[in-house]
């Protein structure tokens, strides 16, 4: 299947209007011409620096514009990241990330940050790191200490992004995403559906993913979860029902895995309130990636224990079964 960068919203549209079996029958086809079957990447997300950040995103806890009652930490110490790390890859891991709640980390905390990204990869485990915006000489830093991914969300569509942040411009995730490519970093690049945003803006934001550069090498979709004391946690807890049905957010991976052939599409935030049959149809949708643990930087998250159980029964990251040779 051919790369393209040239998507339009109505071609997305149509895609995403699919009655739901054609959507997830092409959206299968897809995923196993480009990658692995039955294989879900394990991944965690460790928070590093967390709260008091001095964005007003909408639907985070760690803002320092909003009374959520979470407690700003400083930047952790190395030995204890890569204790953290070291038991994610014992915990079955592969991909280790790292969030700090910064607008953008000071040039004096980039060493510490390179140490945790070169003790980590020492490891054999892939590194991933969210630092807020970077500029070209950060970004090159990171390189250099081989860091693998950069996370940098889009959140949304362009044109529902200052109902979600008004501290930043669009043009501020483009300019470090462009960064970070510049540098050799793959790019991580996802949103959150569910925060009051229409199935047209739901389109709007994978076809501004589709139609980057180069797409993502990762996609996160979180399904928000509310938290109380910022705008769009307090919006949605007053809302009735779910903030996105289980449905409809099947509908966005299998849209972004056609659009995406070759991007990781990871399920993070919000698991934990799904249904097992929703995270299956989102396996099915061609989701290869998950967060493992019990928590998710501030959110909760489904633990190891019951994701173990879940892929088990489902027959993912089951070993290939050998073949005998016939006689």
């Amino acid at each position: 299947m051919t790369i393209r960068t040239d998507w339009t919203r109505d071609e997305i549209a149509a895609i995403f209007d699919l009655p739901f079996a054609d959507l997830l029958f092409q959206a299968q086809t897809v995923h196993r011409a480009h990658h692995r079957a039955n294989h879900v990447q394990q991944s965690t997300l460790l928070s590093i620096k967390t709260g008091g950040c001095a964005e007003n995103c909408g639907y985070c806890s760690q803002s320092a514009h909003f009374a959520t009652g979470l407690k700003a930490s400083k930047l952790m110490a190395v030995d204890a990241v890569l204790t953290a790390a070291r038991e994610a890859k014992a915990a079955g891991s592969e991909r280790f990330c790292m969030g700090a709640a910064w607008r953008s980390p000071k040039d004096r905390d980039m060493a510490i940050i390179v140490a945790m990204v070169k003790g980590v990869r020492a490891m054999g485990l892939e590194t991933c790191m969210t630092l807020g915006m970077l500029t070209a000489d950060q970004s090159a830093r990171l390189a250099e200490a081989g860091l693998d991914y950069y996370n940098h969300n889009i959140d949304t569509a362009p044109e529902y992004y200052d109902r979600v942040v008004t501290t930043r411009v669009w043009q501020d995730r483009m300019d470090t995403l462009d960064h970070v490519r510049d540098a050799g970093i793959n790019v991580c690049c996802g949103g959150i559906m569910g925060m009051g945003e229409s199935r047209s803006e739901r389109v709007g934001f994978i076809h501004a993913l589709a139609t980057l550069p180069q797409h993502p090498q990762s996609v996160p979709l979180n399904r928000l979860v509310p938290i109380a004391g910022t705008p769009i946690g307090d919006a949605q807890l007053d809302a009735e029902g779910a903030p996105i049905d289980e449905i409809e957010f099947v509908r966005t991976v299998a849209t972004a895995r056609i659009v995406l052939p070759d991007t990781m599409v990871r399920l993070s935030a919000g698991r934990e309130t799904m249904s097992e049959a929703g995270q299956a149809l989102c396996f099915l949708a061609g989701a290869n990636s998950i967060f493992t643990g019990d928590r998710l930087l501030t959110t909760p998250n489904a633990g190891q224990a019951s994701d173990a159980d879940l892929l088990g029964r489902l027959g993912l990251n089951a070993p290939e079964p050998r073949l005998e040779a016939a006689e």
